[in-house]
């Protein structure tokens, strides 16, 4: 394929990509393809000659889409949502085209001077402080695991990434069990060890960290010879929205002199709301924050806004300057390569400022709104059947299920319900466990989604649900 075929394809893409979303309600939300279809689908090797674009994009058609779950679906309800508002698509489209690999300040100043800005622009609008600096990362995972590097440094005195972990006092990073499995990576990565991850109990309907226990296990660790070296708080957890109180926990962390990482990839979004904005009162004094635009901003995969007090502490941590990726002649320059765990950097900046400009804050705001307005009032719908229960209120846009009938085992119910629901194809959800019980999580948060698509699922919820209470049904 050459350029000058290249717009008429990238017409006939773009009008497949109108009608592709213009038609995803007639589309089952998950993929219902059994294992192994896609990979028979596909040749074993690899073609010796060109083929012609036509045949490429008839099998993506045929053997690619039957295999996709429409995480743009409005009645995606699963997880946490990964949105791509039109937009924000456009913006891919211009960085996919112009393809910088935006390392350096020099290698495209646009792309850093923009980062810069549109991370200030996502400060103000969730009401951090001023003195708070931002970095796009790919996604939390990333931000965490540089959060973490970057405890573990401070507590060794900045030796840890030059004599290694061998012979020095073992660290301590405290943390609750709601928080999401990709802290867990982050202290395998890092090195200290899953053994040194101590989980907190939880407390409060809000199942947040116990901050008096936190205090005493801090304590304890010091006097058996440990070294704490930083605290991971969750606001928004994955399993149920779990947020920890940071104005108890902080003041713990300051006693302490410990380093605190706040994971707010999912609920952060949601700060761009004012009233919410009591669920991470105290996030002021935290060292690091990240929250994903990615999620429900609806900023195209992958974009993460992590938030760092102090820069310096963080280019300290992961910075290496050889001669080749030096810039001369130019001062008070960031090269933003050296605030994350990736050499390489895609122009991530440009669809936060297409999405911003595109909507308004406003906008985005009406958005969020809507989303938990809707998703509680189907929690009070499903509170008001008689075999249903609710095990986890409304937190923001997710809360958590069960489904009862006597003489059924509770997990297998509820784990056959979930999965009929998935399979029936008109919604998509995902189960958890609170306190070891499974349960069924709903979160509503795609950005095409309507008030209908939310009444929708409580329909489907229960049609599969009665359905199941008829023999041989």
């Amino acid at each position: 394929m050459r350029w000058n075929e290249f717009a008429e394809w990238g017409r006939k893409v773009s009008d497949w990509a109108v009608k592709y979303h213009e038609g995803l309600r007639d589309r089952p939300v998950r993929a219902q393809t059994a294992p192994g279809a896609i990979a028979d689908a596909l040749p074993a090797a690899p073609p010796d000659t060109a083929e012609p674009m036509q045949q490429i994009f008839a099998d993506f058609e045929s053997i690619v889409m039957p295999g996709i779950t429409h995480w743009q679906h409005p009645r995606f309800f699963a997880y946490f949502p990964a949105n791509a508002a039109p937009a924000s698509v456009l913006a891919e489209y211009l960085v996919s085209t112009i393809a910088p690999q935006c390392m350096l300040w020099q290698t495209s100043p646009a792309a850093t001077e923009m980062e810069t800005v549109m991370l200030d622009w996502l400060r103000q609008s969730v009401g951090l402080p001023e003195g708070f600096a931002g970095v796009i990362q790919d996604s939390a995972s990333s931000a965490t695991l540089a959060a973490v590097l970057t405890m573990r440094e401070k507590a060794l005195g900045w030796d840890g990434n030059t004599s290694g972990l061998a012979g020095q006092t073992p660290l301590r990073i405290y943390c609750s069990r709601e928080v999401h499995t990709s802290i867990d990576r982050a202290i395998w990565v890092s090195g200290i060890g899953e053994a040194n991850l101590r989980r907190i109990p939880v407390t409060g309907e809000n199942r947040g960290m116990d901050a008096a226990a936190l205090d005493a296990a801090i304590r304890e660790d010091v006097a058996a010879g440990f070294r704490p070296a930083g605290i991971i708080a969750c606001i928004g957890g994955t399993g149920v929205g779990a947020m920890d109180d940071l104005t108890a926990v902080m003041p713990v962390a300051k006693a302490h002199g410990l380093y605190v990482h706040v994971d707010a990839a999912w609920a952060g979004a949601a700060m761009i709301c004012p009233e919410f904005r009591h669920y991470w009162a105290g996030v002021e004094e935290a060292d690091s924050v990240v929250f994903n635009p990615h999620k429900w901003l609806g900023a195209q995969f992958d974009c993460s806004a992590h938030f760092i007090r102090s820069p310096d502490d963080l280019v300290r941590t992961l910075a290496i300057q050889p001669e080749y990726l030096k810039t001369h002649g130019a001062e008070g320059i960031i090269n933003y390569s050296e605030w994350s765990v990736p050499l390489g950097r895609r122009f991530r900046a440009l669809k936060i400022w297409f999405l911003i400009r595109a909507y308004g804050l406003d906008g985005l705001r009406r958005m969020i709104r809507n989303h938990v307005a809707w998703s509680q009032a189907l929690a009070e719908r499903l509170r008001a059947e008689p075999d249903f229960e609710i095990v986890t209120e409304p937190v923001l846009s997710l809360f958590s299920f069960r489904y009862r009938r006597d003489g059924a085992d509770p997990d297998a119910l509820n784990l056959a319900l979930v999965t009929a629901i998935n399979n029936d194809g008109r919604i998509y959800l995902t189960q958890t466990r609170v306190d070891g019980d499974l349960v069924i999580r709903f979160q509503a948060g795609q950005f095409d989604a309507t008030e209908d698509d939310v009444k929708l699922a409580g329909d489907v919820i229960l049609e599969v649900a009665r359905a199941m209470e008829t023999p041989n049904a």
